[in-house]
């Protein structure tokens, strides 16, 4: 992908959600897959959890740091199955103003390169909720290594071109 290194890098402020009923912080490699790709890519990390897959309690952490100006974008890790409490789809979709549809049907594309058909049973997705990105990414390493480096060290990086999604952050809360 294209950088112009004649403009300058700016660092996204990102926080990082693990949604799963069987891991511990301790153990969330996802979590830590992405703290370590964020973080070598420049960005800050703004902040981290690890929550159950219960809904309500999301949506209170996703509204948290959308409304939380220390935060610029938030990217969570698990719960974007199909099984009976797999909700971050529900969730984004209550917080979410504006849905990117791109980010999911991408995501799927370049996950199909890596585990085939089965990457049809991901919901991932994407949004913006008052001036915030939200990524959605299923649970895997090797998902959130699909998501980072297929798709958002390219889009979370400033220098990027023709475009990216951190030049438009200025401008996501327009009227």
């Amino acid at each position: 992908m294209p950088l112009d290194l004649s403009r300058p890098f700016l660092p996204v402020r990102i926080a990082v959600l693990t949604v799963s009923d069987s891991r511990t912080l301790a153990e969330d490699r996802s979590g830590d897959t992405l703290v370590e790709r964020l973080t070598a890519a420049g960005h800050v990390l703004a902040d981290r959890r690890l929550l159950r897959d219960d809904l309500a309690t999301i949506i209170d952490m996703l509204n948290h740091w959308v409304d939380d100006p220390s935060v610029d974008c938030v990217i969570t890790t698990g719960g974007t199955g199909v099984t009976g409490r797999d909700c971050m789809p529900e969730a984004f979709g209550a917080v979410c103003e504006k849905t990117i549809p791109g980010f999911g049907e991408l995501f799927r594309w370049l996950s199909f390169q890596t585990i085939a058909t089965s990457t049809i049973q991901s919901r991932a997705t994407a949004g913006t909720a008052r001036g915030t990105y939200l990524f959605a990414l299923p649970g895997s390493t090797g998902a959130v290594r699909d998501g980072w480096d297929g798709i958002l060290v390219h889009q979370l990086d400033s220098r990027h071109r023709p475009c990216n999604f951190v030049e438009l952050m200025p401008r996501l809360r327009e009227a």
